[in-house]
């Protein structure tokens, strides 16, 4: 089917919206009302409003107005012994996020790998130490600085790309970090994190290097390090990784050395 099947228009939509509702479950809401008398009365409708049931009442434009950007203690809770898609079925350890819960930078990659499922943290392995260095010897912060995670927080079997409905699993639990963390960045790292944020299949090698808008945030899409490991650690891809680093940097007022990457 062609991308623009008015059927693959409405499947997506509909995902969306059942994920979406399911987010609003997950913050409390109780309800949205559908009365038309609502919106006669409100073109602009309150975010949140009461009812006199105690409830919550209104069409919601906002994820992070209902839930009032809740701490990432509070997120992780809610994901709890998640079992929510087929990823759990082979998972050894839920990998949430780590780092600086008030970061200025965060980096979003597709899922963990082997390491990071044994260890529970995400980017451990190998390309996680690439990232560390670029991190570490590229920005020259602190990995503790930034705030890292992944678009799922299962690894997918033999490290393949996460599905579309293990996506769309995880999906309000990464938007609710990202209004948590508040960062002032957000870099993607590979297609698959690139095209959740952009909401549209993507080529890395074609968008890698721009920005784009996500909840409010400017985001950097780029080469997840594993690719570039994959590809023999090629000088050309490193080069274009950290011109996109440089970027985030330029974007955050950070100093940029001489040499990194």
């Amino acid at each position: 089917m062609r991308e623009d099947d008015p059927r693959l228009v409405f499947a997506d939509t509909l995902r969306r919206a059942v994920a979406y509702l399911e987010y609003l479950k997950s913050c409390g809401v109780e309800g949205i009302s559908v009365s038309p008398s609502y919106y006669a009365l409100s073109p602009e409708p309150q975010v949140g409003a009461s009812s006199p049931e105690g409830g919550r009442a209104g069409f919601v434009r906002s994820s992070q107005a209902i839930c009032g950007a809740p701490g990432l203690e509070e997120i992780r809770d809610d994901l709890g012994d998640c079992r929510r898609c087929r990823l759990h079925t082979a998972r050894t350890r839920l990998v949430f996020g780590t780092g600086n819960p008030e970061a200025d930078l965060m980096f979003i990659g597709e899922g963990p790998g082997e390491e990071e499922d044994r260890r529970g943290e995400p980017f451990v392995g190998a390309a996680g130490a690439y990232l560390t260095r670029i991190i570490e010897n590229g920005m020259q912060k602190k990995r503790s600085h930034v705030y890292i995670t992944n678009i799922v927080k299962c690894r997918p079997p033999g490290n393949r790309d996460p599905e579309p409905e293990e996506i769309t699993s995880c999906r309000p639990f990464l938007d609710r970090q990202i209004q948590a963390v508040r960062p002032r960045v957000i870099m993607t790292l590979g297609r698959p994190a690139t095209s959740t944020l952009m909401d549209r299949p993507v080529s890395i090698t074609r968008e890698r290097g721009t920005w784009f808008e996500y909840l409010g945030v400017k985001v950097m899409a780029s080469y997840h390090p594993a690719y570039i490991l994959h590809q023999n650690y090629d000088r050309r891809l490193r080069a274009e990784l950290w011109e996109d680093v440089k970027a985030v940097m330029r974007e955050l007022d950070w100093r940029i050395p001489e040499a990194g990457g």
